[in-house]
């Protein structure tokens, strides 16, 4: 019986001591520090976000992922509800986005801060403030990737558009045209190679004649000299031309003299040749007038004699 007794009491003080050095364990790793609660509210997908995530704010471990919960007042909302450490800088313009750790897939709540709104955000249990939840790059991956199909879906059409017999047929023959293009302008350096190898010899002529253009224009400028040497002689006051003017006025003036003198015997003469003529005309006419003399004249109406004659 004694050594039952033994068994026994050595039993319970065994247990005993198990339990004290549980609870001891348990008070030694307790959390002693004051977490801070938020809620993440949001209507995009959340993949791979699980309870105790990881809450990394910019990188650095502040906090876990408590609980994850559909919103009773908004339908289709999620609530995210997090605890984080009460030395976070979560202001008013605090944002939150969902990060991956590698390939594995596994999410975790990324916490950042655009800086609009630097006023520090009160959170308790009793009125937990709210984050927002923006679009992760994932997601705008996926909207955007959307957009690419759908861009590259109209891009294909176009091309299969494009791609028609009548305008598969209409390339081929702007390809062809290009290549014969191609071909015409490889032959013009041939072309241009007779004109090329007689370009020296063409510099030369256009050397010379630019010689020959030097040695005209400075026997014109000479020439030009002389010819201003000549007109300066010539407009001299005592110069040829001051000589010819004088001669061609006491030239004038004896024309003048000479017309003056000559005219009255001018108008004489010719007066005396009409007469000669007006009587040659009557001789001819009436040849018996040199012996009988010149007919009498009627006389005309309102003239003496006019009804008597008649």
């Amino acid at each position: 019986m004694e050594n039952k007794s033994h068994a026994v009491t050595a039993g319970i003080f065994t247990l005993v001591l198990l339990t004290a050095a549980i609870l001891i364990s348990i008070w030694l790793n307790r959390d002693r520090v004051q977490w801070v609660p938020y809620q993440i509210a949001t209507k995009l997908s959340i993949p791979g976000l699980n309870p105790q995530a990881a809450v990394r704010y910019r990188g650095l471990d502040v906090g876990k992922v408590d609980d994850i919960t559909f919103d009773p007042q908004v339908v289709g909302q999620i609530l995210v509800h997090i605890s984080v450490r009460p030395d976070t800088p979560i202001t008013q313009s605090t944002f939150a986005t969902l990060g991956y750790q590698g390939v594995t897939g596994i999410a975790y709540v990324q916490l950042d801060d655009d800086g609009s709104r630097p006023l520090r955000m009160q959170s308790s249990k009793e009125h937990m403030a709210r984050i927002e939840m923006r679009p992760s790059l994932f997601d705008e991956l996926q909207t955007r990737g959307l957009a690419i199909l759908q861009q590259t879906e109209k891009i294909a059409q176009q091309i299969n558009n494009m791609l028609t017999p009548e305008n598969q047929t209409a390339i081929l023959n702007a390809f062809n045209q290009v290549g014969k293009a191609a071909m015409a302008i490889e032959t013009i350096p041939s072309q241009l190679q007779p004109t090329l190898a007689k370009l020296p010899q063409l510099t030369g002529q256009a050397q010379q004649t630019l010689g020959a253009l030097n040695t005209l224009a400075k026997d014109a400028s000479t020439l030009s000299s002389n010819l201003n040497g000549m007109a300066t002689k010539l407009q001299a006051a005592d110069g040829p031309l001051a000589r010819l003017g004088d001669a061609a006025e006491q030239i004038g003036m004896a024309a003048n003299k000479v017309e003056f003198e000559t005219l009255p015997l001018a108008t004489e003469v010719r007066s005396s040749l009409r007469a000669l003529n007006r009587t040659l005309e009557s001789i001819n006419d009436r040849p018996q007038s040199v012996l009988f003399g010149s007919p009498r004249i009627s006389p005309g109406p309102g003239e003496p004699g006019f009804g008597t004659s008649n």
